[in-house]
């Protein structure tokens, strides 16, 4: 019987101080995913902020913004990476880039 309430009680211990812990959970990191010859990359704390002049479009091919306003999202396509004003713009140039990346 004492082994029995040894063990309740080391029990019950361990599971108040795991409750009182401080502690936050942190969010998994986010990794680029490939969509076959692209790979989208998605803005987190970790990753780098990107400016206009580590992309290699002046506006964004979807709604013609200047990516000097603000790149929102980028995607990284044959080498190079393009900047965009939202995701919704990203994922419609994955749709189709070469027929983005042509009219440049």
């Amino acid at each position: 019987m004492k082994l029995n309430s040894t063990f309740l009680f080391l029990f019950i211990s361990f599971l108040l101080l795991s409750c009182s812990s401080n502690e936050t959970a942190k969010a998994p990191s986010l990794e680029p995913v490939k969509h076959g010859s692209t790979m989208q990359v998605v803005p987190s704390d970790s990753t780098q902020k990107f400016t206009a002049n580590m992309v290699s479009n002046k506006r964004d091919f979807i709604c013609g913004m200047p990516v000097t306003a603000g790149i929102a999202d980028t995607a990284h396509y044959k080498g190079k990476i393009y900047g965009f004003c939202a995701s919704e713009c990203k994922d419609e140039f994955l749709k189709s880039p070469d027929a983005y990346t042509a009219k440049k």
